[in-house]
């Protein structure tokens, strides 16, 4: 496969799945700040949905305070902030378009639709009267999109690059989720926290966590007990089963990796073997005692490690 092919695959995945997690962190966002709750409490839960995608400071260049009107204005429909949904279903859009021959004619009118149909609802407020109908609405599109991809696309190096894409990115956003959410109660958290010393943090906060990435009822069913901090971090680190977890996405990074391979990829896939190693044979206990922060920046740095070796290996030179 020609490597600018295979770039504009992996991105349009990327961006795919970016969209889908923003409107999951702003939808959960939204939800919790319908219920009582103080204003620092309330400003301390959008200030974390710019944490979490590292755009603080863009974000202070365009706006003096962090109200839920600003962030979600920024977050949804802001065409200057890369990672805005607008933006990235606009970016999903050209890569498909660019790579038009090699996508099935249901993939691409489901990416093209889902842009135009945006952007409708955008103009004629729907969005204005209920945020919480088109948060849905785009975590829907993502849906049909992967799996319209898996349905009808051939089996070939391109559906490995869409999903290589995909995982990694999930990988990313879970990661940066999770850390950004316990840093900001415990700095960083150890694992230390009994039912007499933990933070006044209500059943709501884990709650949140667990819903921005589907977990809730699996939480539920996997655990059957109150919401505990330490299981909620082996639920979305260590448990292959869990769909958004950080050992689901590696096996899949991995095993899609395996298919693509060729004469230079080898250290991209090693790296991304003991990755996915780490998180296979590792206990949470082990992890929280080196604490939970420590841990997830160097996954962070490992996965746009991995990242930056996949595209020196089969993607266009940046």
């Amino acid at each position: 496969m020609l490597s600018r092919t295979a770039d504009h695959l992996f991105w349009m995945s990327r961006y795919m799945e970016r969209a889908e997690n923003t409107a999951r962190m702003l939808d959960v966002n939204y939800q919790t700040s319908l219920l009582p709750q103080s204003a620092d409490r309330a400003e301390q839960g959008w200030a974390g949905v710019l944490g979490i995608s590292e755009l603080t400071q863009a974000f202070q260049k365009k706006h003096d305070a962090v109200t839920p009107a600003n962030v979600i204005q920024f977050m949804v429909r802001d065409a200057g902030n890369p990672s805005s949904i607008v933006s990235c279903l606009a970016a999903a859009r050209e890569n498909a378009r660019a790579v038009r021959g090699t996508l099935t004619t249901e993939l691409w009118e489901t990416t093209n639709q889902t842009w135009l149909e945006f952007n409708r609802q955008l103009r004629e407020g729907s969005f204005d009267r209920d945020p919480a109908a088109l948060f849905e609405w785009v975590k829907f599109r993502s849906h049909l999109s992967r799996g319209v991809s898996v349905g009808t696309m051939l089996q070939d190096e391109a559906l490995h690059f869409i999903r290589i894409g995909t995982f990694l990115e999930r990988a990313d956003n879970t990661a940066r989720l999770l850390d950004v959410k316990f840093h900001a109660l415990a700095g960083d958290y150890f694992g230390s926290w009994g039912h007499d010393d933990a933070p006044e943090v209500d059943f709501y906060h884990w709650s949140a966590i667990l819903r921005s990435v589907s977990g809730f009822e699996i939480y539920r069913k996997v655990y059957r007990n109150v919401i505990r901090p330490d299981k909620v971090a082996e639920l979305l680190m260590l448990r292959p089963d869990m769909p958004r977890s950080l050992a689901a996405c590696m096996n899949e990074v991995v095993a899609n990796l395996d298919h693509v391979a060729n004469e230079q990829s080898s250290e991209t896939q090693r790296r991304a073997g003991r990755l996915r190693s780490d998180l296979q044979f590792g206990r949470i206990d082990e992890i929280l005692a080196t604490g939970l922060h420590a841990f997830l920046t160097q996954f962070l740095d490992r996965v746009n490690d991995i990242g930056a070796g996949i595209s020196r290996d089969f993607l266009v030179p940046a």
